[in-house]
């Protein structure tokens, strides 16, 4: 059993962060049926006593070796496996790359809102308060399962990273939640409840993070998990050490913003490792409460088990210091099969539309990690000189933050300079590229200038992607731009609009509708890529911001779509639109 742990997060201010990788186990204790469990983690225990590290995980059916009340399904795989070392490994140089994944929906919309409505007569009937509601997402892998977990870390670090290597399976982890930390007597559990997507911004990060910590349903949610960790802690607690030192705290992730609590005490002298799981796990986040309750409204609505997933994966270390996270954001891998568990707990005032889009938002890691891409600007060089290279370069800089490219600015300007005094005439398109290795490439490619008017078709779908984070910033990922281009060679663009109607922007340039004698371009909220070109109008007073719609378009005085590249350039649509009915 080869491991991989990147904790990281375990203790940000000790200095002693766990990154380290285990092979050649000395044992490997697995857990096949529920009275099996108490064994494996006796031995764990033992082991750790001796001096000796292990690494592994305990599956979320494990749940009944703890409490017979709890109602899981039957799972395939062990209930429990631990690798034991003699010792931890440096951290691999470097781990394999190039990885690609594709992932399918896991349930479907209808099946969805069914179970939403069942949990909702569950609540409103008096059963339970809360539960956490799952299903499993399918993928298919090309390339090397350490390559995927690699590109999984990065697209979601500085939490519980863990890769195990079961031979015939890999896990492959990048948990943002602790389980619990327990180094005797002290133990912290630090339940996540509470889910925003990112901003487009550091400032609308912020704006989201406080209307998270102020909304009364994520508050609600958050503090019944709270109360319920502090009552499983309260079962091997000393008296009156059980506390909560920190509520409501948010934490800015990749793909998401998370709300999570600290909940600690000081366990009795005479606790075990096995006692410190017969009191938590599963861990109350992932269940919902009261934990007995929800756990057998979840095997009603779930059809399969979840395995590790929702399960715990962690570290004992020499002299029994236990760190484990709960196993979310977790793929595991059978060859190219893969899966990966995605939910959200469901309260009263849950609402099917927003759980449905929190979803989304939460399994977005997997599609940042599921196939390379550069960061992209496209500039125009005329005659020798960049058009708006400064703002390029912040913007690339902005993506670059967000997206954890290394990046120096100083490398660009000098690669745009060499590439501008080599090519002193005519007109180029310019692309530069900055990969997750912070490589640089600028590329020089001779374009005309484009006729206009150009024509614009208006898309027959609504843009799904229109909130993504590959379209507020410029990647070379585009393949949900490249599904709605335009099938006649003389149309020049395809203009979007979200689910709400909204028009957000062409595939390639921004968009403008003239109404009432003035320039209206849609807002970023309707979800849209900040242009170079589009923020100097704005700036310049040629354009106003406000949120424009299909309907509009039949009332417009005037329609024009630009970019950086080139410029401000006058359209019409390839059918008129229609006002009430008439030409």
């Amino acid at each position: 059993m080869h491991a991989l742990i990147d904790f990281r997060a375990s203790q940000p201010d000790a200095g002693d962060a766990l990154r380290c990788a285990f092979s050649a186990p000395l044992a490997v204790l697995v857990a096949h049926t529920p009275d099996q469990v108490h064994d494996v983690l006796a031995q764990v225990a033992q082991h750790a006593a001796q001096g000796r590290w292990c690494v592994g995980h305990v599956a979320y059916e494990a749940a009944p070796a703890f409490d017979t009340a709890l109602s899981v399904h039957p799972c395939e795989g062990p209930l429990a496996a631990f690798g034991v070392y003699a010792e931890a490994q440096p951290w691999p140089e470097a781990l394999p790359t190039g990885a690609q994944a594709t992932w399918q929906d896991g349930v479907a919309r209808a099946q969805f809102d069914a179970a939403m409505a069942r949990i909702h007569a569950a609540i409103a009937a008096g059963d339970l308060y809360q539960v956490n509601y799952t299903a499993p997402v399918h993928g298919q892998l090309q390339g090397d399962p350490q390559a995927l977990f690699q590109a999984l870390l990065h697209a979601q670090p500085g939490g519980y990273g863990a890769y195990l290597d079961h031979g015939d399976s890999q896990i492959l982890s990048v948990s943002p939640e602790l389980f619990f930390d327990w180094n005797a007597p002290h133990i912290l559990t630090r339940p996540m409840k509470g889910t925003a997507p990112r901003g487009r911004d550091p400032q609308d990060d912020a704006r989201l993070a406080a209307q998270l910590r102020a909304s009364p349903k994520e508050r609600a949610e958050n503090v019944m998990i709270v109360d319920l960790l502090r009552n499983d802690l309260s079962r091997i607690a000393e008296p009156f050490s059980v506390q909560v030192p920190d509520l409501f705290h948010v934490e800015t992730l990749p793909t998401v913003l998370q709300m999570r609590s600290d909940v600690v005490a000081r366990t009795r002298a005479d606790t075990r490792l096995v006692d410190v799981f017969r009191a938590l796990f599963p861990c109350g986040s992932i269940t919902g409460a009261p934990k007995v309750q929800a756990m057998g409204l979840i095997r009603a609505l779930e059809p399969q088990a979840r395995g590790v997933y929702c399960g715990a994966i962690g570290v004992v270390r020499p002299g029994g210091h236990a760190t484990f996270s709960v196993a979310i954001r977790t793929v595991v891998a059978r060859g190219p099969q893969l899966s990966c568990g995605i939910g959200s707990g469901i309260t009263s005032d849950a609402r099917a539309e927003a759980e449905w889009q929190e979803w989304q938002h939460k399994r977005a890691f997997l599609e940042r990690a599921s196939t390379p891409f550069d960061i992209l600007e496209t500039l125009r060089l005329q005659e020798g000189q960049l058009h708006a290279a400064e703002q390029h370069l912040a913007r690339m800089a902005r993506a670059a933050q967000h997206f954890v490219y290394p990046f120096h600015i100083g490398d660009a300007q000098v690669a745009l300079a060499q590439l501008a005094q080599s090519h002193p005439q005519g007109l180029f398109r310019v692309r530069l590229l900055l990969n997750q290795q912070g490589q640089l490439q600028a590329q020089a490619v001779a374009m005309e200038v484009t006729p206009t008017p150009v024509l614009i078709a208006l898309a027959d779908r609504s843009f799904e992607a229109a909130h993504s984070e590959f379209v507020r910033f410029k990647t070379t990922r585009r393949a949900h731009y490249d599904a709605y281009a335009p099938l006649q060679a003389d149309v020049f663009d395809t203009l979007l609009s979200n689910a709400q109607g909204e028009l957000t922007e062409c595939t390639r340039c921004n968009v403008a509708l003239k109404l009432n004698g003035q320039w209206i371009t849609p807002a970023l909220d309707s979800g849209l890529l900040g242009g170079v070109e589009r923020a100097h109008l704005l700036d310049s007073g040629q354009i106003q911001e406000g949120v424009l719609t299909r309907a509009m378009l039949a009332w417009s005085e005037g329609l024009a779509v630009f970019n950086s590249l080139r410029g401000w350039m006058e359209a019409r649509l390839l059918e008129p639109p229609v006002r009430n009915g008439m030409e």
